[in-house]
């Protein structure tokens, strides 16, 4: 698998709207945008779970609709923004399903994944407690165990820090960028404008499912673009890498 994941010209039912754009392995990227801008859906086109109307989505300069399944759940983790669990399992069944794609559970590089994502998400102490009987962070961080012990060359994530307290929210983001260095492409749609700013080398911004802005963050999300996209005043405090955004 080669270092890009992209879409060329992609449209779907108004959703999506003549967007062309190619991210790129061994990088954070942020998807931001306002609610209803298409930020779901590009995460979800780029995980080739929606098909779009017109326009293509390639990984590795291979139209991604001709991967075999197979293959691309080992080279596509992908955290829904409401995940559902079908079976109350515990958690390190749960966790151990992402290795269903390699079939190798019970092998030592299996099982080497599966504690380190247990390790990652700090869930040692959940490790045979059933998913039921977690709290909502805590099963988040359970969930995103499974994406992480699948190993996969490109990380794709909806919201990820949803239900999670501080200290586990900012364990994530450096866990992402963790693995953007270890060559991964990690794909995050955020809501949290101070977060993409700070853990995030490129954001991509939404407005109504075209693309608003594209760049580092401090260009793609300035206080001209936050103004014009969101339509607040702001400026951002701090300095880089520990900003934090003031809305007037």
């Amino acid at each position: 698998m080669t270092a890009t994941l992209g879409t060329v010209d992609l449209r779907l039912a108004e959703r999506l709207r003549d967007l062309t754009l190619s991210v790129h392995a061994g990088e954070v990227t942020a998807i931001c945008g306002p609610n209803g801008a298409g930020k779901s859906t590009l995460l979800s086109c780029l995980a080739g779970l929606v098909a779009p109307d017109a326009g293509v989505v390639a990984m590795g300069g291979r139209l991604l609709r001709a991967v075999p399944a197979k293959e691309r759940a080992r080279g596509i983790g992908y955290l829904p923004q409401a995940p559902e669990i079908a079976w109350d399992v515990t958690v390190e069944v749960l966790v151990s399903l992402g290795r269903l794609p390699w079939e190798d559970a019970r092998t030592a590089e299996g099982r080497e994944a599966i504690e380190e994502a247990i390790a990652a998400m700090d869930l040692a102490a959940f490790r045979d407690r059933p998913v039921t009987r977690l709290s909502g962070g805590e099963r988040a961080r359970a969930l995103m165990a499974r994406v992480l012990a699948t190993r996969p060359a490109w990380l794709l994530a909806d919201e990820p820090l949803a239900n999670l307290d501080l200290s586990h929210a900012i364990t994530l983001m450096r866990r992402f960028r963790e693995q953007a260095r270890l060559g991964r492409g990690v794909v995050l749609v955020l809501h949290d404008l101070a977060t993409a700013m700070n853990y995030a080398d490129r954001v991509i911004v939404l407005e109504k499912g075209r693309l608003a802005a594209d760049g580092e963050p401090g260009r793609a999300l300035s206080s001209a673009v936050i103004e014009r996209v969101w339509g607040c005043d702001a400026r951002w405090l701090g300095e880089p890498g520990a900003q934090a955004l003031s809305l007037g």
